[in-house]
């Protein structure tokens, strides 16, 4: 907690708004709104939720074909299927670790051929790695199909447009942006999430749908289907709290990562998660990724020994395509061993919390050093 949180919560029982609206709930919005230079946000109960709005509000219907990352958490996809639609995953790249613009535009061309058009595209900020949005839009751009950026667990991650040079935040120019506050994201609500666009109407169309898509007469009417997914104003207390504090939090991630690589780069067949030239990731998890034959271990031999010393290290998100869930689903790569897999079998999520201490580096770096030493 950043030692705000407590204040706010209570001026939110002041208020008496113990409820999905109030003066918390409007600060929040409007302070995120500030800080992601995104003009219109609307606060709701996850990010999966946010990603649900913005498809429903997309109008993506049964058989719709949506373009995914397939490196991400399912719930970035989950909402693909709610709507009856069709998600084609698309593999990921080595330089960013996200969906791949040359595999997307492949696709996308394919598609335009075969008259059988992609309703949206859903790249993910991988642990807080901005993808190559500048790219996607321009490829998105040329057919006409809006990109939903999940940004999930990128809140503090930059990127550098290509068109003008600056640096811009995660989700920014994306048709919408979808935002994490989940207990384990650098910033939190406990839980919650945030749907952000420059689409005055996106916003205004989430915000109804997120209160049960009430009709603005006097009794309880409803002409279409909504859902039950604000945030409550006590929770837009502490949000406002965190948000105070997201660049001592993304500060204090990079030196965490820093610290990880000065540690342990000189082991062989160790690497880490890298940062493109255009990317200033929150680093949000520290990832290792292992070259087995090299470092003398595989990742999940590395994890057991975690487990062992009682450190909770775990394993990369595997890939929705290999998800019993997504069974059937498409995959686009360009590589027999999708790079999507070929990361979730080597990598490896190391402690990132900001709380961490030098004693616990030395325990962690110590688990990686002995394991790599034992089978030399």
């Amino acid at each position: 907690m950043s030692g705000d949180e407590l204040a706010l919560v209570e001026e939110a029982f002041a208020g008496n708004y113990i409820a999905p609206v109030g003066p918390m709930l409007d600060a929040f919005e409007q302070e995120f709104a500030a800080y992601v230079g995104i003009p219109h946000c609307v606060a709701l109960s996850s990010g999966t939720a946010a990603m649900h709005l913005a498809l429903r509000h997309l109008g993506i219907g049964p058989g719709d074909a949506v373009l995914a990352s397939t490196l991400t958490f399912a719930g970035s996809v989950t909402p693909i299927l709610f709507e009856r639609a069709e998600p084609v995953f698309i593999d990921c790249d080595r330089e960013t670790w996200n969906m791949d613009p040359a595999l997307l535009a492949e696709e996308l061309a394919d598609r335009a051929k075969n008259g059988a058009p992609a309703k949206a595209v859903v790249p993910t900020d991988l642990y807080g790695q901005c993808c190559n949005l500048p790219a996607i839009r321009k490829i998105c751009d040329a057919y006409n199909v809006p990109v939903i950026c999940d940004s999930a667990e990128a809140v503090g991650a930059k990127y550098r447009d290509g068109e003008d040079g600056l640096w811009r935040h995660s989700g920014w120019g994306a048709q919408a942006a979808v935002y994490s506050f989940n207990g384990n994201k650098i910033i939190t609500t406990s839980s919650g999430g945030m749907l952000a666009s420059a689409d005055k109407a996106l916003i205004a169309h989430a915000r109804k749908l997120a209160a049960q898509a009430r009709e603005p007469v006097p009794h309880y009417e409803h002409a279409e289907l909504g859902y039950n997914y604000r945030l409550s104003n006590v929770l837009a207390a502490i949000g406002r709290a965190q948000l105070r504090v997201i660049e001592q939090r993304v500060e204090r991630k990079r030196e965490i990562f820093a610290e990880y690589r000065q540690r342990l780069c000189d082991l062989p067949g160790l690497a880490f998660m890298p940062e493109p030239p255009f990317v200033r990731g929150n680093r949000w998890l520290t990832v290792l990724l292992l070259e087995p034959k090299q470092f003398g271990a595989d990742a999940a031999t590395l994890l057991a020994a975690f487990e062992a010393a009682k450190i909770e290290a775990r394993p990369m998100w595997q890939p929705m395509h290999l998800q019993p869930l997504f069974a059937g689903c498409r995959l686009h790569s360009a590589h027999d061993v999708a790079v999507s897999e070929s990361l979730f079998r080597h990598g490896l999520c190391l402690p990132s919390g900001t709380q961490l201490t030098d004693q616990d580096m030395d325990r962690i770096c110590a688990v990686v050093r002995q394991r790599g030493r034992a089978t030399e």
